[in-house]
């Protein structure tokens, strides 16, 4: 067990790309935690989409073991924390763990959003944060210009920022001198009863599932009876270990150290992000100040492409879920696409990820439908019903009023493209409520409706800005606007996936561009299909898609005009029934590009 003024736990905090991993990589090759063999680029990203993408998706955490100028041997725990916003909810539990925090900011490119929203999470959990100024050795690193603009908009001091460069090493030794001397040491009492922090946790095929825990006080043993506080099951503890970042196996944890323990715990869902773990008997009369548990924000239905594949993304959307907590999903059924799930994520980004897990790990054709939010539907009767699916909207003449999702969003942009990042909230629904300068950078506030950030705001937003925008957003609450659902007709059957809530004063626009699209992408049938776009059984916009046809009159040559009226008569009869009883075929092609509207 280590000396509590020995240990040091921090996390790493910044903006996506600011060096994070990298900087990681260094701290754990300096102390030779890793052999030179073993090592490599971004070693606490697991998985294959995080190294392919080149972002950090799970908070990762490595003990190290750092020998001072001092003498003194340290132990210090590190947790690698994302740096995207739908991910923030892994940073603020990891900020609990942890008395501390780098806060790594891009000596050429200074403060993102995203740098403020995560330095905002250490400083509500009263971290110490030491500035570290990242990529020096590039020809356009400013550090005094950066420095000083950490100071103006975060508010924190940063004249003795530590200046490195992850890439090449230079300066990693200054930062392990900082973690020791500016981070506090962890408090907490060996003789008291067992209080550990649930940080994480996950499935492993072989061991079931591993809880990385923070222990405050008391020591965690091998062979101990624990108890979860919040649901008070109880387990026999298999064993206890840390992260070098493979798992090395210890005879107990004490007061201040970060580790894991197995149980034979068979379900993720049974040990929840924030919970208490303390003994059976003479255990803790109180838990630990939990964290709140996350709320999905995007819901969207993805079905197989093959139907017949149905079980198996069955068995693959479980197997994730048993790894992601955040992540949840029912099983729904539509008349166009057959069996599938109402899955719901964190955000758009999240939304990619576990498509992509789906279909990469489990070989898996997916159809994912357009992705929307939570609406509150109040009935005149008081009821308020929560509206996942468009398609499930009740009838209007119940419905008192609807209220949408809000946020707050904050975006920093380069003045020369400030008028069109205005432009693109305005056109989004968007209430401004502040505009600031930092430097030669605009700090502009908005308030949002939800449903119009999902779709494609952050692309629209990165090609106005030609990428250099930076956006960070927390939802705010509910309000009420002026919301329909929007029907997609084809050949008078309503078409459910390509239902949508829009906002009133949006829908015919919003209609037209639908029907324009579904009328190039359709196939032409033996009749005639109108497309429309209804609200209610009000229809706004229309398209019609013309008949293939067939020349009945090819054989006739010469004779009366009776004969040819008679057999194009026939054919028109012939093809009135046909409408009436003929199937339109959609294809899967159309749905997804239907559903990628906006321009």
């Amino acid at each position: 067990m280590t000396d509590l003024a020995h240990i040091r736990n921090f996390s790493i905090v910044a903006h996506i790309d600011h060096g994070k991993s990298t900087l990681a990589d260094r701290l754990i090759q300096a102390t030779n935690t890793v052999s030179e063999r073993d090592m490599k680029e971004q070693l606490l990203d697991a998985m294959d989409i995080e190294r392919e993408r080149g972002i950090t998706i799970k908070a990762n955490t490595v003990r190290i073991d750092y020998v001072a100028d001092d003498g003194e041997t340290y132990v210090l725990n590190l947790i690698d924390t994302p740096g995207h916003v739908d991910f923030a909810y892994e940073v603020s539990r990891s900020m609990r763990a942890v008395e501390g925090s780098l806060l790594v900011v891009d000596s050429t490119q200074g403060v993102e959003a995203q740098t403020l929203a995560n330095v905002y999470q250490a400083i509500d959990a009263d971290h110490e944060i030491v500035p570290v100024l990242n990529k020096i050795d590039l020809p356009a690193s400013d550090c005094d210009r950066v420095a000083e603009q950490i100071e103006d908009v975060i508010g924190i001091e940063a004249t003795d920022a530590i200046q490195v460069s992850a890439k090449t090493g230079i300066g990693i030794r200054e930062t392990l001198e900082a973690i020791i001397h500016r981070l506090p040491p962890p408090q907490g009492t060996l003789d008291a009863p067992l209080k550990a922090m649930l940080v994480d946790s996950w499935y492993d095929a072989y061991l079931g599932v591993i809880v990385l825990v923070r222990i405050m006080d008391g020591t965690l043993k091998k062979g101990m009876r624990v108890k979860f506080m919040s649901n008070g099951t109880l387990h026999n503890v298999d064993r206890v270990g840390v992260f070098r970042p493979g798992m090395q196996m210890v005879d107990s944890l004490g007061p201040g150290e970060i580790g894991f323990l197995t149980a034979s715990i068979k379900q993720v869902r049974d040990t929840r992000v924030g919970d208490t773990i303390t003994t059976d008997k003479h255990g803790a009369e109180t838990p630990l100040p939990g964290f709140n548990p996350s709320v999905p924000v995007v819901f969207c239905g993805l079905f197989p492409v093959d139907s017949a594949e149905f079980e198996d993304l069955r068995d693959a959307i479980e197997k994730l879920a048993l790894n992601d907590a955040s992540f949840s999903y029912e099983m729904e059924t539509s008349a166009a696409l057959g069996f599938g799930f109402r899955c719901g994520f964190l955000g758009l980004l999240h939304l990619e990820v576990i498509r992509d897990r789906i279909e990469r790990e489990y070989d898996i054709d997916l159809i994912t439908t357009a992705p929307s939010v939570i609406y509150h539907v109040y009935m005149r009767d008081g009821e308020m019903r929560e509206l996942h699916n468009p398609a499930d909207m009740p009838d209007l003449t119940h419905v008192d009023h609807i209220e949408e999702p809000r946020i707050k969003a904050t975006i920093l942009v380069p003045d020369e493209f400030l008028g069109d990042v205005l432009k693109l909230c305005q056109d989004r629904r968007g209430i401004q409520e502040d505009l600031t300068y930092a430097g030669q950078r605009a700090m502009v506030v908005y308030d949002l409706p939800l449903n119009e950030v999902v779709f494609d705001f952050y692309d629209r937003l990165k090609s106005v800005t030609k990428g250099y925008a930076s956006f960070d957003y927390h939802l705010t609450g509910y309000r009420a606007d002026n919301l329909v659902k929007m029907q997609v007709l084809v050949n008078d059957e309503p078409v459910d996936a390509l239902s949508t809530m829009v906002h009133r004063d949006r829908a015919e626009m919003r209609g037209r561009a639908m029907c324009e699209k579904l009328k190039d992408l359709i196939p032409r049938h033996m009749f005639k299909i109108p497309i429309q776009a209804a609200i209610g059984g009000k229809v706004i916009a229309r398209e019609t898609l013309s008949a293939l046809r067939k020349d009945v009159t090819a054989k006739c040559y010469g004779g009366d005009a009776t004969r040819k009226r008679k057999l194009l008569d026939k054919q028109k009869a012939g093809k009135k029934k046909m409408r009436q009883f003929g199937k339109v075929d959609i294809p899967q092609e159309a749905f997804i590009s239907a559903l990628k509207m906006d321009s």
